[in-house]
């Protein structure tokens, strides 16, 4: 494998952690929806949590997958 390959391999990789972090963090993944569902909802208690759930089936398909790594 040359250098080149070798290199755009690890920033591949590297890119596709960082995407993978975005997505499974609710904060980032659930913003807009939450901005959209549950923007009166005061932050604690599992109440933010709670209001995206209840409004799964509207939700970005990214917020629901970062709300299922939640709960692993």
């Amino acid at each position: 494998m040359s250098k080149l390959s070798f290199a755009a391999l690890v920033v591949a990789v590297a890119f596709s952690g960082v995407a993978s972090a975005q997505s499974s963090d609710p904060r980032g993944a659930c913003k807009a929806d939450y901005d959209k569902f549950c923007a009166g909802i005061a932050p604690g208690g599992g109440k933010v949590i709670a209001c995206l759930n209840a409004k799964r089936d509207q939700l970005s398909a990214s917020c629901k997958t970062a709300l299922d790594s939640r709960k692993k």
